[in-house]
């Protein structure tokens, strides 16, 4: 069996199933387990990822308004691999090479190779796409293990609190959105009442007066594709405007965990819990990193 895997989530989701070595390709965002990065890279992006938030907004945005592609797949280095399966995504076509691009270009270079396509809009998605894998993958068993697994460890995650508090999850700080999908499950999940879009909506462009309405009582700042460190330093200069909008905020590596539906989702719920629940979380963590403002 041979597996290339063309957004993060997916390839978590193989290595979390044991499928570590029947790997052979991976998208340019593929990033853990740490030596997925001695994989050939599959895909590119067409916009700079290093540009400050709102800068890199405005770029997607343009690109996006032309019809043009935001990742370009590599089609030659996809035949000469010549995967079994090639595992996508149609959730959202900002966040990785879209659906029809990847089915256009599969047919072309391995026509053999089974298109398995991950589509989450909620929490309970995120666990199903686990089977889905493991099942495109010939490992159905171990699907359904994991996927027990990560349901245990949300039940235990689960609190029953006297005042449930109001959480808003900030997804972009640049301008401002509100997280939706699968996040308001996840902080439903962690004992807390989500604040903004319903869950399986899509994120929302906000206004910081529109987030301040909605009276939180914690906020999690969790910005798509930001690691920890790049969260503190665009969240550094808005923190006079965080700290007014709730009591409480936290700072999450959206990138790993919050924004990427894959296993470590659990981790994020995990999180969110335990700080909630007034513990306080260790920001050195490799799967973990929340900071306080």
């Amino acid at each position: 069996m041979r597996i290339a895997c063309l957004l993060p989530a997916a390839t978590e989701i193989v290595c979390a199933l044991g499928l570590r070595e029947s790997l052979v390709g991976r998208s340019h965002g593929c990033d853990f387990p740490a030596d997925v990065a001695s994989l050939p890279a599959l895909t590119r992006a067409r916009v700079d990822p290093s540009l400050p938030s709102s800068r890199l907004d405005d770029e997607v945005r343009r690109v996006y308004s032309t019809g043009e592609p935001l990742y370009l797949l590599d089609e030659e280095r996809l035949a000469a691999l010549a995967p079994d399966v090639v595992v996508t995504q149609a959730a959202c076509e900002v966040c990785a090479v879209s659906y029809e691009q990847v089915t256009a270009v599969t047919r072309r270079a391995v026509p053999a190779a089974n298109v398995v396509c991950l589509q989450p809009s909620r929490l309970g998605d995120v666990l199903d796409d686990v089977r889905k894998v493991a099942d495109a993958c010939g490992v159905g068993a171990r699907g359904d293990a994991l996927t027990a697994a990560l349901r245990r460890r949300l039940e235990a995650s689960r609190r029953v609190r006297p005042a449930v508090p109001g959480v808003a999850v900030i997804e972009w700080l640049d301008p401002p959105m509100l997280a939706g999908h699968w996040v308001p499950d996840a902080v439903e999940a962690a004992g807390g009442r989500a604040l903004g879009p319903a869950a399986g909506q899509p994120s929302p462009y906000a206004t910081w007066d529109e987030v301040r309405a909605l009276r939180p009582d914690a906020l999690v700042v969790a910005p798509c594709g930001f690691d920890l460190a790049r969260t503190r330093r665009e969240a550094e200069p808005l923190a006079p405007t965080l700290r007014a909008l709730a009591p409480r905020v936290l700072l999450m590596d959206g990138n790993a965990f919050l924004n990427r539906p894959g296993p470590r989702l659990v981790e994020a719920v995990e999180t969110m819990a335990s700080w909630l629940d007034g513990r306080s979380v260790d920001g050195h963590r490799a799967c973990a990193l929340p900071h306080r403002l």
